[in-house]
This record gives C-alpha cells, structure tokens and sequence, in this order.
C-alpha cells in the first residue's frame, strides 16, 4: 500500500511538471507576405519545440507556440528570418511575417578568344551601341533630322509610329509569358477560367512591376506578382458578370 501511495506521488509529480511545460503554448494564426504578395511553401519551425508547419497558397499557417520561443521562417527563394513569440503575439493571436526574395548574384563572365564575333567586337560599329528593334528604327527615322520632326508631327505619323513601338514591345512580353507558365498553372493554381486567360495575361503585362520581372528573367518575382494580379483581375470579371 505504501509503494503504492509513492507511485500515485511520481505520476502525479511527472504529469504537473508536463503541464508546466506546455502552459502558456497556444496555437499562432498567421500570413507569409513578399511585399504585398502572399507566398506559399515556406517552411516554419518552433526552434525551442522542433514543431513545424507549411504556409498555404494564401501564405496562411498554424504553429504551436509559446512566449520566448523562436520561429525560424526559410524557403528556397526568399531570405531566411527568425521571429521571437512575445505576450503580445499570444494575445493578438496573428502573426504578419514579411519576407524578401533573395538577390541572386551573377558570376563574372569571362569572354575567351573564341568569343563569338560581332559588329562591336570588330569596330564595325561602337560599343554599346543601342539596338533598334523594327518598330523602333522607323521612329528614329521618323525623328532623325528637325525637318523630318515637323512634317512627320504635322502628319501624326510619329505618334502612329511610337504606338507600334509600344505594341511591339508588349507582344514581346506577352510571348515571354506564354512560355513562362503552362495552361494549367493559370486555372489550378491562380484559378484563372481558360476562356479568360488569354485576357489575364494582357492585364499582367499592362502591370509595369511585371513587365519589368519578365524582362530581367526574374520567373520568382513574376510568381509573386502574377499571385496579386490574378486576385485583381479574378474581381474584375467577377464585377462584370
């Protein structure tokens, strides 16, 4: 009876000290932001805990968590960064967590003799020199000399001329991003409808951040984009409607 009694004792005493342990934990509702854009897959763990958990396409989380602990936020293509619980994060019982994209730096490129040769590389024409597309070169034309100016304002044809210009060059962003995302991207990840797709993508490159993340080849800052953008343009139609 006696070693009974001591047993009873150290269950009792193990499972206050459990209790101790884990009072004061709570369960932490919070959102991933790159900028303004949600972001999905980073990866969220309780340092003090070993807890994890995943952000949702909304960049929404769950985590297990007390004050002092340390949650520690990564993802491949963003800057990792720590967050300590306080009181006040209990209490509020939200966490805002904005994250930055990480700077890919480019390794120095070293031309050897057998470079591929150019007009610039044989002094044909100077370097650096701008490249003219089509639709660029008529304009110049257009412009060259102050009485080309005069007649062909007074025409309007260098106004004509500047808008194929700026067509031009929102063709060559719509192509780059046709071949950026597949069909499927736009309707199961954006949940774009394919009759409005074609739509959605003219509305993207319209945006000048995006134009910009499409000509620079930067695909994770276009996926960042593209995510607010589709929330825009999926309000737009559903106004129409």
């Amino acid at each position: 009876m006696k070693l009974n009694n001591t047993l009873y004792c150290i269950v009792l005493f193990v499972v206050q000290i459990s209790f101790g342990q884990v009072s004061g934990s709570k369960e932490i509702l919070g959102q991933i932001l790159e900028q303004s854009t949600p972001v999905n897959g980073v990866n969220i763990i309780n340092n003090n805990t070993q807890v994890t958990a995943v952000s949702d396409e909304n960049g929404m989380f769950s985590i297990v968590a007390k004050e002092g602990d340390v949650l520690v936020f990564s993802s491949v293509n963003l800057e990792s960064l720590k967050r300590r619980i306080s009181i006040e994060d209990l209490e509020t019982n939200s966490l805002r967590i904005k994250m930055s994209a990480k700077e890919i730096e480019l390794k120095e490129v070293i031309v050897n003799e057998n470079a591929h040769i150019t007009a610039e590389n044989l002094g044909i024409i100077p370097q650096g020199q701008k490249k003219y597309t089509p639709a660029e070169r008529k304009v110049y034309t257009a412009t060259s000399t102050s009485v080309d100016k005069i007649l062909n304002s007074i025409s309007g044809r260098t106004s004509m001329l500047k808008k194929e210009v700026k067509i031009e060059k929102k063709e060559a962003l719509f192509r780059k991003l046709e071949y950026l995302f597949e069909e499927n991207y736009y309707t199961d990840r954006l949940k774009i409808p394919s009759e409005h797709i074609k739509g959605f993508q003219l509305y993207c490159v319209d945006n000048p951040e995006f134009a910009v993340s499409l000509n620079t080849k930067n695909k994770t800052m276009s996926m960042f984009l593209i995510t607010g953008l589709a929330q825009e343009y999926l309000t737009i139609i559903e106004h129409e409607k």
